[in-house]
């Protein structure tokens, strides 16, 4: 292709593990030891067919560990996300290399709060860009032809690792070292990232960017939210030590199908005599939590099917807004 129909397409690199260097091609797991991760052009650099497909913008960001990643990159990563839609009025999207621990809670936070109407495809690799058989070669080319496919338009913040796409809100990693690791519990894939096209199925029902109510831009940090994970004998101390903390809003991860401990609802109940907003999840990970007679009576909300750690993102936002439990009900139906 010339360069005058290939579609421009903007990769920003965060870091992870679709960066790293190991020293060995066999070295699949400890390759982290080395710290050794490259920027967006160099990783185009090490993979150049990519550069078939689109005209490739690289843009340098930081390099983080996933894990480490938070509200200080998410608020850089999206007015990055702005400006190279502002520089480039021709752009047909944007990819964001990501390492894959954190990677569906920057997909779901960006689904919530970018205003832009490219499409922004989240991408991984569950083996180093230096590692025999490493997928980070592959993920790039989808991600840069999912996120140059016009078809993509339209269905929020995608994810693509193993040729699937799949839906920000919904997407979670299910495996520690597997290629199909990210996996959408309930509903599955959005499409896949064949040879010969970018092939969708389904779109996502719940809104998404650019049409949402939250803005990150002028904030210095995210109300504090905690997850309190409920096991056989917990005894409510997690809530009350997160209580304690200043916790402005508390996610119990309950029982399937949405039951915290007797001594956790006790904690979860006074939270809610504080002005604690309390929304209830599942540990299963799948299906819809229904807000009980039990939960409505201690003013626990519902987090509909969103796992734990995006319910706590999604209050966490809804924070900034109100305090209103009704209002965040209404968020949580709506996203």
């Amino acid at each position: 292709m010339s360069s005058s129909n290939r579609p421009k397409v903007a990769f920003i690199g965060t870091g992870g593990t679709i960066s790293s260097l190991g020293v060995h091609p066999l070295e699949l797991q400890d390759y982290g030891i080395h710290d050794k991760r490259m920027h967006a052009s160099q990783i185009v650099e090490r993979f150049p067919v990519v550069n078939e497909i689109a005209e490739v913008i690289p843009v340098d960001f930081r390099n983080v560990p996933s894990p480490e990643i938070y509200f200080a990159e998410w608020k850089e990563l999206a007015a990055l996300c702005h400006r190279v839609v502002a520089e480039h009025p021709d752009l047909a999207g944007i990819v964001i290399g990501h390492g894959t621990a954190t990677l569906e809670e920057t997909a779901w936070v960006l689904n919530l709060v970018l205003k832009i109407d490219v499409p922004v495809v989240l991408i991984g690799s569950q083996r180093p860009a230096s590692g025999l058989s490493t997928d980070a070669a592959i993920n790039l080319v989808n991600g840069v032809r999912t996120a140059a496919s016009p078809d993509s338009r339209g269905r929020g913040v995608l994810v693509l690792l193993n040729d699937e796409i799949q839906a920000a809100r919904e997407v979670t990693k299910t495996s520690n070292w597997r290629m199909q690791t990210f996996r959408t519990p309930d509903f599955g894939i959005l499409g896949h990232a064949d040879g010969d096209r970018i092939a969708y199925y389904r779109k996502p029902e719940r809104r998404h960017m650019p049409d949402t109510e939250f803005d990150i831009s002028g904030l210095d940090a995210l109300p504090r939210v905690d997850i309190a994970y409920a096991y056989a004998g917990s005894d409510g101390s997690a809530m009350r030590a997160f209580i304690a903390t200043g916790a402005k809003g508390l996610v119990s991860a309950g029982f399937a199908p949405g039951m915290p401990p007797a001594a956790d609802l006790a904690a979860m109940t006074e939270a809610v005599k504080q002005g604690i907003v309390v929304v209830q999840s599942s540990r299963a990970g799948s299906g819809r939590i229904h807000r009980s007679k039990k939960l409505a009576k201690a003013g626990v909300l519902a987090a509909d099917n969103l796992n734990p750690q995006k319910a706590r993102l999604l209050l966490a936002l809804a924070l900034t807004r109100t305090s209103d439990p009704a209002e965040i009900e209404r968020i949580f139906a709506t996203y």
